[in-house]
């Protein structure tokens, strides 16, 4: 089983007809079955690693001026927690902290692309945090804790990673990318298609334009590419299937690990 990482752009990508949504509409049938899908969210933040443990998620809807179309979704899928208590275990193995969550519903991160991706809502679900205050390195130890979970087990990663509110003032219409995110995405696609890991990890000082494009504090979008990273042969491997910019100035990418 391979594991993804999606962008998850705008909350729109959930209902929108767009080249984008169709692609992931599109994707689920080009990749074996799961039997449970693990999600790290950027939605979902927390300092101690948080494993959802639910027999059933409720809809969130962590954010507002939207369509009213946009709330009427619901994407409860099941839950699974035996696996949520098998990642637990492995986690602690690892020495990472790690608790139990089963309060919280499925927030957009998650639910905006399994709906694209999986649209029946039947397979269960176990969405975990991440924490964008852990080095790239930890952040990948984290996946890479899990990668021997199942190779049933879908691995998903959902963020963005080219993600800085502040550069919107530069959005066209014609979505034209601007030149700080080709800039970054094409150094990004090259490490992941070489494997070069000590590049990944050390993106703060490697990376071109990787201030505009992960900005310092704001890396909560860029962390599950990290997590879903380790989850795969621990090569760092990834192949680029699709990009598109938002505005020109955030990308919607998705990298398959295998």
């Amino acid at each position: 089983m391979p594991s993804l990482f999606v962008a998850h752009g705008s909350p729109m990508v959930a209902i929108e007809d767009s080249e984008y949504g169709r692609f992931l509409d599109s994707l689920a049938a080009t990749l074996p079955h799961p039997r449970a899908i693990v999600i790290f969210s950027a939605h979902f933040e927390a300092e101690t690693e948080h494993v959802h443990r639910t027999s059933r998620y409720h809809t969130m809807y962590d954010f507002g001026g939207f369509p009213d179309a946009l709330y009427q979704i619901r994407y409860e899928p099941p839950g699974d927690p035996a696996l949520a208590d098998d990642i637990l275990e492995r986690l602690k193995a690892a020495g990472i902290d790690a608790r139990p969550e089963a309060s919280r519903g499925l927030d957009h991160g998650a639910w905006t692309v399994l709906r694209r991706l999986y649209p029946a809502a039947d397979i269960p679900v176990v969405e975990m945090s991440v924490n964008k205050k852990l080095s790239a390195e930890d952040q990948f130890q984290v996946g890479r804790a899990l990668s021997s979970l199942g190779e049933d087990v879908l691995f998903v990663g959902s963020g963005v990673t080219v993600h800085n509110f502040t550069m919107l003032r530069l959005a066209r219409e014609d979505g034209e990318p601007a030149p700080f995110a080709v800039g970054f995405e094409t150094w990004l696609e090259g490490v992941l298609r070489e494997g070069r890991l000590e590049d990944l990890f050390d993106y703060r000082s490697r990376a071109p334009y990787r201030e505009e494009a992960v900005p310092e504090g704001a890396s909560e979008h860029f962390a599950p590419l990290l997590y879903v990273a380790g989850t795969a042969s621990g090569s760092g491997q990834a192949r680029l299937m699709y990009r598109d910019y938002l505005w020109g100035v955030m990308s919607n990418s998705v990298y398959l690990f295998q």
